[in-house]
């Protein structure tokens, strides 16, 4: 059996692809945005699409791709350019949102009653996933500005991001958790933080290669989850809540708050079926968001990793969790050494 969730082609892995445009790119919109506007700004995202429908191959495919499972039928070209304005859509809206400039945008919130009652008791883990525009939690601070709120950011390997957000709002930027540090220092800077009653926001739908996964059912086929976000959760006993910020055009966002789990109290030697539930769990969450804004889906990679024949894999081969060494994890082991977790990108 494959060990590791590798394809025959390197548009599969999303960190071996370059940034559409990097930092010059965001440089460029955010000089837009701030001088002329946003209206101005947005005229400019149609050369954008243009450009991603002419030369970005792997992204395209990944779209045409996503679009037809999650429609249930075959996705064309207006489809597909649709799909990349949304995402140039939600880019340039970062550049208000991290600003706090949340006056400009009309953003219906839900279940952030529920949020503010866990908040109430304790830090939480907040995930999210690159579905929408995670940005739009910073309604947080319009609504409960005492609410402090951590973002899990691999800034090594987003310096576009970074940048970003270095510029725009300094002092946000100071509160980043970086997850390029080795697992255990990121684990502890998170219950560090959890402690002290913050809001920790970790993206958790992407894997990496060799990375510990669950295997996942999502959008009616077989994919896989990483198991880092879920072993913190347990390690710490910290309650879980799902953040979905759903773009609808315009200005409009949906901002969705759900409480998922509450502190996770298993045996260690139980934790891989419980958690590897969770993960199933959250893929449905995923995927019902997903259906409701299917514009909104920006993993522009083979989220599934459709296997090929170069890879080896065999249709009747059974899903199984994997460590990064490509090895079944040991009988209640955590998993988190060395191990990556959730990143806000």
């Amino acid at each position: 059996m494959s060990t590791t969730p590798a394809t025959s082609s390197q548009e599969a892995d999303w960190k071996q692809r370059p940034e559409g445009g990097g930092r010059f790119a965001l440089w460029i919109i955010r000089t837009i945005a701030r001088r002329g506007g946003r209206g101005i700004a947005r005229a400019c995202l149609y050369p954008i699409v243009a450009y991603f429908l002419a030369m970005r191959g792997p992204e395209r495919r990944a779209s045409r791709a996503y679009l037809t499972r999650v429609l249930g039928r075959p996705a064309g070209l207006p489809a597909i350019a649709r799909h990349i304005h949304t995402f140039a859509a939600t880019i340039l809206d970062r550049v208000f949102l991290l600003g706090e400039r949340l006056a400009r945008f009309d953003v219906k919130v839900q279940g952030l009653d529920d949020l503010h009652a866990q908040v109430d008791q304790g830090g939480v883990l907040l995930f999210g996933s690159h579905l929408g525009s995670f940005e739009v939690m910073r309604v947080l601070a319009r609504e409960r500005p005492d609410i402090r709120v951590r973002v899990v950011l691999d800034k090594a390997h987003n310096p576009a991001m970074t940048q970003l957000l270095d510029a725009l709002n300094p002092e946000v930027a100071a509160t980043v958790i970086d997850a390029g540090q080795d697992g255990p220092t990121v684990v502890l800077a998170v219950q560090q933080a959890v402690a002290e009653g913050a809001v920790v926001a970790l993206l958790v739908d992407r894997t990496q290669p060799g990375e510990a996964s669950f295997p996942v059912t999502f959008l009616g086929e077989p994919a896989r989850m990483p198991t880092a976000p879920w072993l913190i959760a347990a390690v710490l006993q910290a309650p879980v809540m799902l953040a979905f910020g759903l773009y609808r055009g315009g200005n409009r966002y949906d901002m969705v708050f759900e409480p998922f789990s509450g502190p996770i109290t298993v045996a260690r030697q139980h934790r891989v079926p419980v958690l590897a539930g969770m993960a199933q769990r959250y893929a449905e969450r995923l995927e019902h968001h997903a259906r409701r804004a299917p514009y909104n889906w920006f993993n522009f990679y083979d989220f599934w990793h459709t296997p090929t024949p170069q890879d080896g894999a065999r249709a009747d081969d059974p899903p199984q969790v994997r460590t990064q060494d490509g090895q079944p994890p040991r009988a209640g082991g955590d998993g988190l050494h060395g191990g990556s977790v959730g990143r806000a990108a």
